[in-house]
């Protein structure tokens, strides 16, 4: 009986959250009708409540946002844009921040999160995954000798936390996965793998 009952969860517990996550996410996009005046929204205009039309039309606002930004006149617009938050104090250092790393994330050039790590943290001999951000700037480059490197260490099982760390390039071994594989790898605990054995020693090094 015990062994019929797990293998139940094991199958409802994945499609359970599975469901909860959607169900989170549309419920969350469909607030943006919230935004509509009252008289314009699809349940006083339909008559019911459809469940998903928020979502639907946050993606049309983004594929017509990404429209008019790619010509010339929405590449004006956008930069009145910037110029006009740039002259509010707190949304200036805010925006500014948030546009910097999202230009570095999506960015086609950019060699952001492209690379999955291998660096012992938190101690020598403790192997974790991490990625590759970039190379250390600013002040903090200066007072650092050597060929540093920019890394991101998730943690588990929410990877959106995780530790901001420089350090050698030396130190850390570049992993033969994908960025997707080795977030499969940190969120299931290390359960879930690409299916590909390394033995640590026989990687190679962070090429520079």
């Amino acid at each position: 009986m015990k062994k019929y009952f797990v293998t139940g969860l094991l199958i409802w517990i994945p499609l359970a959250i599975t469901f909860m996550v959607i169900a989170w996410i549309v419920s969350t996009l469909d607030r943006i009708l919230l935004w509509i005046p009252e008289h314009w929204q699809p349940k006083v205009l339909l008559g019911l409540d459809i469940p998903g039309i928020g979502v639907a039309l946050t993606l049309l606002i983004i594929l017509l946002t990404g429209l008019i930004g790619a010509n010339v006149l929405g590449q004006r617009l956008v930069l009145v844009w910037e110029a006009l938050l740039a002259r509010i104090p707190v949304v200036k250092s805010i925006y500014s921040s948030v546009k910097q790393v999202s230009d570095t994330l999506f960015s086609s050039s950019s060699h952001a999160f492209r690379k999955a790590l291998l660096v012992q943290y938190p101690r020598q001999g403790a192997w974790t995954i991490a990625f590759l951000t970039g190379k250390p700037g600013g002040d903090a480059a200066r007072h650092l000798t050597g060929d540093y490197i920019s890394i991101y260490v998730p943690t588990t099982p929410n990877p959106t936390s995780g530790f901001f760390l420089m350090v050698p390039r030396a130190d850390v071994i570049e992993l033969e996965m994908s960025v997707d594989e080795a977030l499969k790898y940190v969120i299931s605990m290390g359960v879930v793998t690409s299916g590909k054995k390394a033995d640590i020693a026989e990687l190679a090094p962070v090429k520079p």
